[in-house]
């Protein structure tokens, strides 16, 4: 049977992962599955069926199984137990006054491990309070210290643009975001304008930003001397995204220029 690449859900999250399936049941879109995953098992909704086996760099794991009527029991009861456990997590973290931001706690579909996801801006001593959850719940704890973006992408938002947060919807992994990208695309250098939820530069910023380099070879800089009809004139104003200009001349007269691949007109 060849394999088949689907695109899946976990629970609670709005990101498209990829799993690779051998399985002989026929699945669907609304299909729950078991699949297996570095972090181990874990349970999860079909969204998309590709009948040719694809290779793609974001395939996480593989499909174990369609999810029976007591997958989907054991599955709530981890959200249930997954909840309590953050609840005393955060009580012991205050008992420790420890410096962490708890985010989010997750046991493994077999609950071989407990992962807590927590954010500090310093190093944290949490041996104690790994000892402390391991032993109230009997399995692996893991304490994952994770960046402001990760922070975002895990506990999730709407952004300036009133969509959810790209980096908790379909982004896998952030690229290098700078105050350049934002200067090559004219935005004003303002934090509420250029920052996402996260307070780092918005990751919108960079899908845009080759064309903006493309556009900015045409166009002049504001201020720079340009000849225009055998005369001298001065950049007043720019539009990158028409590709267009407007200049001053020495005896205050305006002309816009539109530019084209080949030159300007």
């Amino acid at each position: 049977m060849m394999s088949k690449t689907v695109g899946i859900k976990f629970i609670n999250e709005d990101r498209l992962y990829y799993v690779k399936s051998d399985i002989e049941d026929e699945l669907s879109n609304d299909t729950f599955v078991v699949v297996s995953t570095e972090s181990g098992l874990k349970y999860a909704k079909c969204y998309s069926i590709i009948d040719e086996d694809v290779t793609r760099n974001c395939v996480i794991g593989d499909v174990i199984r369609v999810a029976t009527l007591e997958d989907e029991k054991n599955n709530e009861k981890n959200i249930l137990d997954q909840n309590k456990a953050f609840d005393k997590c955060k009580q012991l973290v205050d008992r420790y006054k420890l410096n962490m931001k708890l985010i989010k706690a997750e046991f493994t579909f077999d609950r071989s491990q407990l992962l807590i996801n927590f954010f500090s801006e310093e190093r944290v001593d949490f041996r104690e309070l790994a000892k402390q959850m391991a032993s109230i719940y009997k399995t692996r704890i893991e304490f994952r210290q994770v960046g402001i973006r990760d922070k975002a992408r895990i506990v999730g938002g709407i952004g300036p643009c009133g969509r959810k947060l790209c980096c908790s919807s379909y982004l896998h992994d952030f690229d290098t975001i700078s105050i350049s990208m934002a200067k090559n695309q004219m935005i004003a250098l303002n934090p509420n304008k250029i920052n996402g939820v996260c307070g780092r530069l918005l990751c919108c910023l960079n899908y845009e930003d080759e064309l903006y380099k493309e556009y900015r070879k045409l166009i002049p800089n504001v201020g720079k001397k340009v000849i225009i009809d055998d005369k001298e004139a001065k950049v007043v104003q720019v539009d990158l995204y028409n590709q267009k200009y407007v200049v001053e001349f020495e005896d205050k007269t305006l002309k816009e220029i539109v530019v084209s691949n080949s030159g300007t007109d």
